[in-house]
C-alpha cells in the first residue's frame, strides 16, 4: 500500500481525506510539520510556498491543502485570508458582515487546492470548487471552520449538518480530492 503524508494539523481535513481515499490502495498519514502561509492573491501561490518550505525538511511523498471561502458581495473576501479571518472573527463575524443582505446577495464559493509532491519532483496542483450561499445563522455541529454557515447549491443543509461522506459529495475539498485520486 502506498503511503502519502498529509501535512496538516486539522483533524477534520484528515477525516475527509481518509474517507475519500478509502476506496483506493493509498494510506493517508497525518504529519503536522507546520509551514508559513504567505499572503498572496491565489490559493495556488500559498500552497506552492508551503510545498517549498516542507520539501526542504521532508523527503517523502506528501500533500498539503489550502482552501478559502470567497463571498461575492464582499468581493471575494475572506478568500486567501479565510484561516486568519476565521481565527480572528469566526463565523459570527462573517455573519455580522452579511447582516441585512438577502439570499441572492449571500452567494459564495468554497475553493480548495491540493498540492502533491514526490521527493525530487515538481508540485502538482488539484483544485475543486463548491458554490452555494452563506446562511443567516450557524447550523449543525459537524465539520470545522466555516461549515456551520455554508449551504452548498442543491442542498438545504450547511456542511456542519452533514456527515463526512455526504459533505464529501458536495464539497470543494471532496472535488479536489477526487481529481487527486483520479491522478493516482
Amino acid at each position: 500500500m502506498k503511503k502519502i503524508y498529509f501535512i496538516t494539523g486539522n483533524k477534520g481535513k484528515i477525516l475527509e481525506a481518509r474517507n475519500k481515499f478509502s476506496t483506493v490502495d493509498i494510506e493517508i498519514v497525518q504529519k503536522n510539520l507546520g509551514y508559513p502561509e504567505i499572503q498572496a492573491d491565489k490559493l495556488e501561490d500559498v500552497a506552492g510556498f508551503g510545498v517549498k518550505h516542507i520539501q526542504e525538511r521532508f523527503n517523502e511523498p506528501f500533500i498539503l491543502e489550502d482552501a478559502g471561502l470567497f463571498i461575492d458581495v464582499l468581493n471575494g473576501f475572506p478568500g486567501v485570508y479565510s484561516s486568519y479571518v476565521f481565527h480572528t472573527v469566526g463565523c459570527d463575524g462573517v455573519l455580522k458582515l452579511l447582516k441585512g443582505f438577502n439570499d441572492d446577495k449571500r452567494r459564495a464559493c468554497f475553493r480548495s487546492v491540493f498540492a502533491y509532491m514526490e521527493p525530487r519532483g515538481k508540485p502538482l496542483f488539484f483544485t475543486g470548487e463548491c458554490y452555494g450561499k452563506i446562511s443567516t445563522k450557524m447550523l449543525g455541529d459537524h465539520g470545522f471552520g466555516y461549515d456551520p454557515i455554508f449551504i452548498p447549491d442543491s442542498s438545504s443543509k450547511t456542511f456542519a449538518q452533514m456527515e463526512t461522506e455526504e459533505k464529501n459529495c458536495f464539497s470543494h475539498r471532496g472535488r479536489s480530492l477526487n481529481k487527486l485520486i483520479e491522478f493516482f
